[in-house]
């Protein structure tokens, strides 16, 4: 990537975003904020920063840099080294870095990247961008290009609140990749496919392979997360959580999609759980359970019995893993009342008027 030629950032003694900026561990004193933006300087192609944080804000220093395209950003990672970060939403990394939980050397932020940025529905697959922000999902309540996708933008009513959606990104918390986030269990659910773009180009990953543990992916160091790719899922598909006050990451949550047929006998089933692992997982044991049975209360208390003898959640401060096996039943559950009385048929076997708790 080209560097801007302004003397702040050609300056040897100045330290901007050369070597010296960039390191995390460098001591010294806070310098000024400077940059520049496109057009500032006759090669300029991305906005640069030194951006060097001291110990009068929260963050720990770092050099800030805002391309203006997927390359840009793929090459300032790899210019980067493992000390570079991309900057989505900011809503998850930069409360770690305010807290120093997190010092990365570089932020490269996404924001002006337009390509990033899109919904759109071929061939029964949704593509949505990775800086698609969570508020635009949630507006696509009842629009013919979630046609059959329902299930997202209803979700998003469950993520944190209003300021969170409107700057969080879908693909900012797919690879932030927390176990008891919304979207990444709603990408194991439907089978999403995550596309990377690196030095190497772009390829894709299943999100059942995505996420490898809490915060880990198989996202290289420089490699950026460009959309998520969903199969159109089942008519009946619901999520449910318990989270112990509203718009806080749940406990654990619980998503189901699967379809019946004309005499409500189960011909599909997937079962995705969060929070009970170090990532979110899916249920074959409740799947296995589900299939073939016809549905109804019976049904359902006996998958619940199968997929809580497959469990085996973490415990701490909010909850043992007892209570989380016992919660996670409960919102399986109710994901399932939730996602049968959605399907067309329905009403054939009063279902239509089940009571979600």
């Amino acid at each position: 990537m080209r560097v801007c030629r302004c003397l702040r950032c050609t300056d040897p003694d100045s330290p901007g975003l050369g070597k010296s900026g960039a390191q995390a561990g460098d001591a010294g004193s806070v310098p000024a904020v400077t940059g520049g933006r496109r057009g500032h300087g006759s090669n300029r192609t991305a906005w640069q920063s030194d951006l060097v944080r001291g110990d009068l804000v929260k963050p720990y220093r770092f050099a800030y840099i805002r391309p203006y395209t997927v390359d840009e950003a793929v090459a300032a990672l790899r210019d980067g080294g493992g000390g570079a970060r991309v900057l989505a939403g900011g809503q998850s990394l930069l409360a770690l870095m305010n807290q120093r939980l997190l010092r990365p050397s570089m932020l490269v932020d996404l924001a002006s990247i337009p390509d990033l940025r899109h919904v759109t529905l071929a061939d029964g697959v949704l593509r949505v961008g990775a800086m698609t922000t969570q508020a635009t999902v949630a507006a696509g309540v009842g629009a013919q290009t979630w046609s059959g996708f329902g299930l997202l933008p209803e979700s998003m009513g469950l993520v944190g609140h209003a300021p969170i959606r409107a700057r969080g990104t879908v693909g900012g918390s797919i690879a932030h990749a927390d176990p008891r986030a919304e979207w990444c269990l709603l990408a194991v659910l439907l089978e999403a496919d995550v596309l990377l773009q690196g030095p190497a180009g772009v390829r894709s990953v299943a999100a059942g392979q995505f996420f490898t543990g809490t915060h880990r992916t198989a996202a290289g160091g420089d490699e950026v997360v460009v959309e998520i790719r969903f199969p159109r899922p089942a008519p009946a598909a619901a999520l449910a959580e318990f989270a112990i006050q509203q718009g806080n990451f749940p406990l654990v949550a619980a998503g189901v999609a699967f379809d019946l047929d004309a005499d409500g006998v189960v011909v599909s089933a997937s079962v995705a759980l969060g929070g009970v692992a170090d990532r979110p997982v899916r249920a074959p044991s409740a799947e296995a359970a589900l299939l073939g049975g016809r549905a109804d209360e019976a049904l359902f208390a006996h998958a619940g019995q199968a997929m809580a003898r497959d469990l085996d959640p973490p415990g701490d401060i909010h909850a043992d893993p007892r209570y989380r096996t016992e919660l996670a039943g409960a919102m399986f559950r109710r994901a399932l009342r939730m996602a049968i009385s959605r399907h067309p048929v329905a009403g054939n076997h009063g279902y239509d008027n089940v009571e979600a708790s």
